[in-house]
């Protein structure tokens, strides 16, 4: 499928953000995602991952949470917000904006829109869904959980992918027990073997067997929520 791509921008209260726009063939209207980064900001391994979701027909903003910020500043806060307000922070609010703006584009169903983020972003996605109910699902990889973990009762369908022997494998445990006590849909799966930033194939921790899999089943899982 042919693929269009563009930089855009788009407001969150008084400060201008940066993202890369991935549009699948045809005018639509199309479910969309937002795709969230690493702590290393949007780089090219991003820009692949939204091209990868336009080639399977979702409309993809990967956002750049960094852009016109200080990113050593933006760690800290953000973390701070995640351990301290970890649904309701600056970042979330970014990304709220960042629906916003995909949400108002012509080629967008609004009724069919998703998250998928990684590390950082994936801890994001969750603590969002969380909070957004124009979330249908979500997709996190080797995330953190918000803080208290009931927050999540609130969540939309989690598709979620974690290696083992890295300091999210208890999250994505304990996000999995917490998901069946609220009887919300999921699919959560760790990787024997895969380590931090698995998906990530400009990473030296890339698994290609477990960043395979995860895919396959996040496109299923979207499919059926989303798609």
């Amino acid at each position: 499928m042919a693929v269009q791509t563009e930089q855009i921008t788009f407001r969150s209260g008084n400060e201008t953000l940066a993202g890369y726009l991935a549009l699948p063939e045809g005018p639509g209207p199309h479910a969309a995602l937002i795709a969230i980064h690493e702590a290393y900001g949007l780089n090219e391994n991003m820009r692949e991952i939204a091209r990868r979701y336009a080639e399977q027909g979702y409309v993809t903003l990967a956002v750049d949470l960094f852009a016109n910020r200080n990113q050593v500043i933006c760690m800290f806060r953000f973390f701070g917000g995640m351990l301290l307000k970890s649904t309701d922070h600056g970042g979330i609010h970014d990304l709220k904006a960042s629906l916003d703006w995909l949400s108002a584009r012509p080629e967008v169903d609004p009724a069919r829109v998703g998250a998928v983020g990684y590390c950082l972003g994936g801890g994001f996605a969750i603590a969002w869904a969380c909070t957004d109910q124009r979330l249908k699902a979500i997709a996190p990889h080797y995330g953190m959980n918000p803080r208290p973990l009931e927050a999540v009762r609130r969540a939309c369908p989690v598709v979620g992918s974690y290696p083992t022997g890295d300091f999210t494998t208890e999250a994505g445990r304990k996000l999995d027990t917490a998901l069946d006590q609220y009887t919300i849909a999921h699919d959560i799966k760790i990787y024997e073997g895969a380590k931090h930033s698995f998906m990530n194939d400009h990473s030296p921790n890339y698994h290609a067997a477990a960043a395979g899999d995860a895919w396959q089943r996040t496109l299923a899982f979207f499919k059926e929520h989303i798609g």
